[in-house]
């Protein structure tokens, strides 16, 4: 081999070398540090607050059983959805749970792991203003307001499936809600279970015009560019607690049954 590709080849070596290292760094960065750092905003049942204060939800026994797996605390930080990848990619956590939809248009900025759960789009009608409404032609109509959470794939989903009506959005789904309760909309479109959800406790007044979800999204924990030793690590992790039953057993709970409720009323 002549010299100067025996040069060219060893500085390959090298910076593959550190292309590795860093790979791995993030992982080892959070074992040394002691906490796994999770940016996430509260969505019912993925993430809300008890009666005491504390949260609570299927997203919160994920990464509270992800952090005890890999021997370090949690630390949650709560972000408001519509900053949630800005917050991430600045730093300010290391991995986003939260429900987030794999979308093509996220996945320029960030990274995502294999999927750990499946999600669909659903949606809440009101009885008063949307009487009869079975189709998703009945809501695309410009004279129909639909409300969805900024930022989110429900938002998106709303733009894509009703063009024509027009779209209220708003920082949370509380506020969403607000809206249909006092006949400011005609329905909300949101992830299940969610709209399922309100259509049961507010009954007199909501209704599912579809008997299931109009959509269907792989879910996913979103994390920085370049950082394949953590990624790889979740990967693992979510394949693991898939054979387990630790992730179905957590979904039915949260979404399946009510026997949280006692736990926030």
């Amino acid at each position: 081999m002549k010299k100067s590709a025996l040069i060219i080849f060893s500085i390959i070596l090298l910076l593959s070398g550190c292309a590795k290292s860093e790979s791995g760094r993030q992982l080892d960065d959070v074992k040394k540090r002691g906490v796994l750092r999770v940016g996430m905003s509260t969505f019912v049942p993925w993430a809300m607050n008890d009666k005491e204060g504390n949260l609570i939800g299927f997203e919160i026994d994920v990464a509270t059983a992800l952090a005890k797996d890999m021997g370090v605390k949690i630390e949650f930080v709560p972000t408001k959805w519509s900053g949630i990848i800005p917050a991430l990619l600045t730093g300010k956590f290391d991995v986003i749970i939260g429900g987030m939809g794999i979308t093509e248009e996220r996945a320029k900025k960030v990274d995502f792991s294999d999927p750990y759960d499946y999600s669909g789009m659903s949606i809440v009608a009101s009885r008063k203003m949307a009487p009869g409404f079975t189709t998703l032609g009945d809501f695309n109509k410009s004279e129909i307001l639909i409300a969805a959470r900024l930022g989110t794939t429900a938002a998106e989903a709303a733009k894509k499936n009703f063009p024509n009506a027009q779209l209220k959005l708003f920082d949370d789904e509380a506020q969403a809600i607000q809206e249909l309760l006092t006949d400011r909309v005609h329905a909300v479109v949101a992830s299940s279970p969610l709209p399922e959800f309100q259509a049961i406790k507010y009954s007199g007044r909501f209704y599912l015009p579809f008997n299931d979800t109009f959509t269907k999204e792989p879910i996913g924990f979103a994390l920085r560019k370049g950082e394949d030793g953590l990624k790889e690590y979740f990967n693992g992790w979510i394949k693991k607690r898939w054979e387990d039953g630790f992730l179905n057993e957590r979904k039915k709970y949260w979404f399946r049954t009510r026997d949280w409720e006692k736990r926030v009323e």
